[in-house]
């Protein structure tokens, strides 16, 4: 073989070993993190890797950090359009008792109301009926009352039957049962103290969502004057596809996405049993954990449910407390040898406590979910010092 074959292999030779080599690193390094990481813990801690939290088993029993196994399978979740509505025992159209003038308005658009409190006042024929039905009540019981005094004085002076005494209190009876009734529509009515005038009362608490009602205008009995909704009694309607529609029941956990994209918790309630026969969709209502300041009624809003029972294989879900935010950065602790290592993951959504994990995370590994947080800590009181 000529010296220039021997130089030729010679470099194959060569070439192919640096290439071995390089694989052989870069393999090393993927398959041996924790043995790097170790190795590193073993140089001092001016040669830790980035994230590495020493403890051993004592200090994380003590510091009562869990541990969790990471494993496939997350939840389901679909996302609906959904419409923010009052429910029917928290809202409420407010009409004229009775055709009349209005003559006092007393709330506006946006103004809180009583249960009970009257919003206006409207004049009307049908209040000078109902305070002249009074009167006439209250006269018939003075009158009664005199004529059953003076059947009880001749009754007891042997001079009238017994049946006389009670025929007058009987009269006196009917006409005392006549007075209540009155007084009870005449309260009912809100009927003013010259008898002009009808109150139109709220029958709830809460805040007044529309006002058509106009001053000195003619309403007919039965015309609305207003609408409350009561805040706390908000209920999210979710709009299903008919192919979806079956997989949601009763119960299932769901969330809301505001427009600052903050999430809210939610449960089904209910789902129609019947599609609508236009939109070709069931209704989920869905209650609200808690109240949500600033959400009105009509607004739009899209809704995440988890169908019971429902999981996907292909994806990790961690509990949200193993999920730390440190630099801006969303990472979970792995366990390794001698402590954790902060690992920065992708995340997905959130609902019932867990959180999707996008990427950034194997199944078997082991993580810090209780008291994770005190992890990010020490990182964090690390960094403060090294910047000093």
């Amino acid at each position: 073989m000529n010296r220039r074959n021997l130089a030729i292999a010679a470099g194959i030779i060569v070439l192919t070993a640096a290439l071995l080599l390089f694989l052989w690193q870069q393999g090393g390094s993927d398959d041996h993190a924790d043995d790097d990481a170790h190795a590193a813990e073993a140089g001092g801690e001016s040669d830790l890797p980035e994230g590495l939290v020493l403890l051993d088993e004592e200090q994380i029993r003590a510091a009562d950090i869990e541990l969790a196994t990471v494993q496939t399978g997350a939840a389901i979740e679909l996302v609906f359009p959904a419409t923010v509505a009052a429910s029917p025992t928290s809202s409420a159209r407010i009409d004229a008792r009775a055709s009349g003038v209005v003559r006092s308005v007393g709330k506006t658009l946006g103004d809180y109301v009583q249960q009970g409190e009257a919003v206006a006042r409207i004049e009307s024929a049908d209040a000078a009926a109902l305070a002249s039905q009074l009167s006439a009540a209250r006269a018939r019981v003075t009158e009664l009352s005199a004529a059953y005094e003076r059947e009880r004085r001749l009754f007891e002076a042997n001079v009238t039957a017994r049946q006389d005494l009670e025929a007058a209190r009987a009269n006196l009876d009917v006409a005392r049962s006549e007075l209540n009734r009155a007084q009870a529509a005449v309260a009912a009515a809100g009927v003013s103290g010259d008898g002009r005038s009808l109150a139109v009362t709220s029958p709830l608490s809460g805040r007044v969502t529309a006002a058509p009602i106009v001053l000195g205008a003619f309403v007919d009995a039965g015309e609305e004057l207003y609408r409350v909704v009561n805040p706390n009694g908000l209920q999210i309607e979710v709009a299903l596809p008919s192919e979806d529609a079956s997989r949601i029941q009763p119960g299932d956990e769901a969330a809301l996405i505001m427009g600052d994209e903050r999430e809210i918790g939610a449960r089904v309630r209910s789902v129609t049993p019947a599609l609508d026969p236009e939109s070709r969709s069931a209704t989920a209502v869905l209650s609200l954990t808690r109240a949500i300041p600033g959400l009105q009624p009509g607004a739009f809003l899209q809704a995440r449910i988890r169908p019971s029972g429902e999981v996907d294989q292909t994806r990790i879900a961690v509990p949200e407390d193993a999920v730390q935010v440190l630099e801006g950065r969303d990472v979970v602790f792995v366990r390794t040898q001698r402590g954790f290592q902060a690992r920065e993951v992708e995340t997905g959504s959130r609902s019932a406590g867990m959180v999707t994990i996008l990427s950034g995370l194997q199944p078997g590994w082991r993580i810090a979910s209780d008291n994770a947080f005190l992890l990010k800590a020490e990182l964090e009181k690390e960094g403060a010092t090294h910047g000093h």
